[in-house]
């Protein structure tokens, strides 16, 4: 029971981070798009991302399709460390694409533990915390 707990309480707060990142890009999306500008990303994505966190966001947060979503979203990170932190020379640019990555491979493993039929696999993917 409390490993179901924490299974279902971390993925939830991964998932917490998208969801309320693609509400914050629907309130207010100007700084948002002031700097997909500076990278030349093009602003016709912002929907496209905002759907993505927001989507796969509750996926994860609900356990479903585990695997395509929190997958999604860990390359999302590597390429959101890629593109928008990559001047590794400032220290906080550097702290937000070493962030990003770990995200992402906190992602991609919980993708790869998990069986493609859904949050229940990923409990029986865990070791057995008892005692041998």
């Amino acid at each position: 029971m409390l490993q179901n707990l924490l299974v279902y309480g971390g993925r939830g707060l991964l998932a917490l981070l998208f969801v309320l990142a693609g509400l914050a890009k629907i309130l207010g999306p100007k700084p948002f798009l002031a700097h997909m500008g500076e990278f030349e990303v093009p602003a016709l994505l912002l929907p496209f991302v905002i759907a993505l966190e927001i989507g796969a966001g509750i996926a994860l947060m609900f356990g479903f399709q585990v695997r395509y979503s929190a997958g999604a979203l860990g390359i999302f990170c590597i390429l959101t460390a890629v593109i928008f932190h990559h001047q590794l020379h400032v220290p906080p640019e550097r702290t937000l694409f070493f962030k990003d990555l770990a995200l992402a491979g906190a992602l991609i493993a919980l993708a790869a533990m998990s069986k493609a039929g859904g949050a229940a696999a990923l409990v029986h993917a865990l070791p057995d915390p008892t005692p041998r």
